[in-house]
């Protein structure tokens, strides 16, 4: 947090730092719910747009929607901000930007090979990877 004094009042702004421990929790969440191949790949050294990737694999619609369901719940239950999900379980591909510097990806097997993020990302450092 940074205080800067402006004449009688106080301006206070607050600097929201990534979380990695958050970004822990997302991972224990995703497999605590069956989602297959979850990655983290820290971003950090390589982008300014986000700091993290969270990249898993499921099984069907069904649990996609449940999956983002809880990562925006939980997200939003520790203080952090309302998520708008973008793409949807019928596409095999779920975006949820944390806006917390953590981005999470849930793909259906097909999609999640066809755009190998992991692959793209290559330069990124694996930090947990949970099959």
């Amino acid at each position: 947090m940074i205080a800067a004094e402006l004449g009688a009042s106080v301006l206070t702004i607050q600097i929201q730092e990534p979380d990695l421990e958050l970004a822990h929790e997302i991972v224990d969440w995703l497999a605590d719910r069956q989602v297959a191949d979850v990655v983290l790949l820290d971003l950090t050294q390589l982008t300014a747009f986000t700091d993290y990737f969270i990249v898993g694999t499921v099984d069907n619609i069904r649990q996609a929607r449940a999956v983002a369901d809880t990562v925006e719940r939980s997200v939003r239950d520790r203080g952090g901000p309302r998520i708008r999900p973008e793409g949807s379980a019928e596409t095999g591909w779920i975006l949820l930007d944390t806006e917390l510097g953590i981005v999470v990806h849930l793909f259906s097997p097909q999609v999640r090979m066809r755009y190998d993020l992991e692959g793209l990302w290559n330069r990124a450092q694996e930090i947990v990877r949970v099959q």
